[in-house]
């Protein structure tokens, strides 16, 4: 059998629709069929004029956003140039392969000029939320927290001396008992005192 090299492709037309490429199971089609989209357009009405030119839609705007977050970029510029060539997150947006992908600060100057100082993104944050929830995306038997550690502003020359009252909620007795019972529920050892055993 004699060894075939394939060509480099050139150009090519492909009569093919986004449905018949975007496969069934992918994620961004189970997010399109849980989460009405429409709702944004409600919320974001005010932030808009009622003249002038066409603005970005700016359910593409959000849907970019989440997009960001979900595949873990923390850029947006890298998520509208993985859009630029993915076909499943363009189908997700409604964006052809004619149509140019917003540049990555259309985001952000939005954000600046339109939806800062307004509870916008949390209503939509919350809404898609509530949506998962209802679709069975979430599962709310274990919460946990996050423990980032951030920077504090601590300027040794504005600091200020202040007497604190400190209010004692629980008793070291009453403490240990709610903290044992819990030990208790999880089958862990209880302790016979707060203080750590060095």
């Amino acid at each position: 059998m004699t060894m075939k090299k394939r060509p480099a492709i050139s150009d090519e037309f492909i009569l093919l629709t986004y449905d018949q490429i975007v496969p069934e199971d992918h994620l961004v089609r189970k997010l399109d069929h849980a989460v009405d989209w429409s709702f944004i357009y409600d919320i974001v009405e005010d932030c808009y004029s009622t003249k002038g030119r066409n603005s970005i839609d700016p359910v593409i705007l959000f849907k970019i956003y989440m997009l960001n977050i979900i595949l873990g970029n923390h850029s947006i510029r890298k998520t509208c140039r993985n859009i630029q060539t993915d076909i499943a997150l363009r189908w997700f947006l409604g964006i052809s392969f004619s149509e140019p992908v917003p540049n990555y600060s259309t985001w952000s100057q939005n954000y600046i000029r339109r939806f800062r100082g307004t509870d916008v993104c949390d209503k939509i944050f919350y809404h898609i939320i509530n949506e998962l929830q209802e679709s069975g995306f979430l599962d709310l038997t274990c919460v946990y927290g996050d423990s980032t550690h951030q920077k504090a502003s601590a300027n040794k020359n504005k600091s200020q001396k202040a007497i604190v009252e400190q209010v004692k909620r629980y008793t070291d007795d009453e403490l240990l008992e709610t903290i044992n019972e819990i030990r208790k529920e999880h089958g862990k050892k209880e302790f016979d005192s707060l203080k750590k055993n060095n």
